[in-house]
């Protein structure tokens, strides 16, 4: 079953699948915040911590994004950071704080589990 990217079925579907996932082996210390823009429930305050999605945004978060749907949607479902890129580099991306939390979060390989866990997000990802 597909549910919209961020809305409440999607995050219940997605905690499910990463509790799943077993061991992500993602920095726990790596945190940012985002604001999704532009959404069709509107705009959504969400959290990275460990390289898993979370609902609100964390305190201690070192780097905020402002980033629009599409983008967010395209960059973390579809895994292109080419979209990501050319969203940052025509100002569709604001970033607040600590730049490079963003450039380690983009510079790690993701493992075995964490390439198994995003291809279950596509697949449950409207």
């Amino acid at each position: 079953m597909s549910h919209t990217f961020l809305s409440d079925d999607w995050f219940d579907a997605a905690q499910k699948l990463r509790a799943e996932a077993g061991d992500l082996g993602g920095d726990p210390d790596l945190k940012i915040n985002a604001v999704v823009t532009g959404g069709p429930d509107g705009d959504k305050e969400v959290h990275i911590t460990a390289g898993a999605f979370g609902q609100g945004l964390v305190d201690g978060a070192p780097t905020k994004l402002i980033v629009p749907f599409e983008v967010a949607k395209a960059t973390f479902i579809e895994g292109n950071q080419q979209a990501a890129m050319q969203a940052f580099m025509s100002g569709q991306i604001k970033i607040e704080g600590d730049m490079t939390k963003i450039m380690a979060m983009q510079a790690a390989p993701p493992n075995q589990n964490q390439q198994d866990l995003a291809e279950k997000l596509r697949g449950i990802t409207a």
